[in-house]
């Protein structure tokens, strides 16, 4: 309830552009060390763009990820993530390269961000670099990028610390629908 609080309250404030989200955002990451490789996919994603001012909003509750193992999704939650004290992960930016992009066109567009990432309570700037593809009417967005652990404050503890990756991989995906 919470999130879709934010989530409509950051529509009633983005009133300059067309608005598009996304309530089924995909998020996937992957830890790929030595000893293990870990996956986890979450498919609640809430994801928010303003086509006039190129704002754009991810939130995605990080007990939403789905791990193969139970007790690997366990750890994840109580142990390094710390849902209960950290709930969301949250990016939020802005296109920078807006007026490239024709979301009235198929075809396929190269979208520079630049905003914040917030995870595990530590708030970063970051800036990746996403794609954008039109099909139909059709708005795909994705992007993939990686996430040093340390840069948030995740602590692995040194039993376990061959087991999981010091970079992470993530693939987000969303297909934005038109707020009427």
């Amino acid at each position: 309830m919470y999130v879709i609080i934010i989530f409509l309250f950051a529509l009633a404030t983005w009133c300059q552009g067309q608005q598009y989200y996304s309530k089924t955002g995909k998020v996937t990451f992957i830890s790929d060390a030595p000893l293990e490789k870990i996956e986890a996919h979450n498919n609640s994603g809430y994801v928010v763009f303003d086509s006039g001012t190129g704002k754009i909003e991810w939130s995605v509750l990080i007990k939403g990820f789905q791990f193969v193992k139970a007790l690997m999704q366990d750890h994840f939650n109580e142990n390094y993530m710390e849902s209960q004290k950290f709930p969301k992960g949250i990016f939020k930016g802005v296109v920078t390269n807006l007026k490239d992009i024709n979301l009235q066109k198929d075809g396929e567009y190269t979208v520079n961000v630049k905003g914040e990432l917030t995870l595990h309570g530590v708030t970063k700037p970051f800036s990746p670099v996403g794609h954008i593809s039109i099909k139909g009417g059709v708005i795909t967005a994705t992007s993939n990028f990686d996430i040093v652990v340390e840069d948030y404050d995740i602590e692995v503890p040194k039993v376990v610390r061959d087991n999981i990756a010091k970079t992470v991989k993530v693939m987000v995906v969303a297909d934005l629908q038109k707020l009427n």
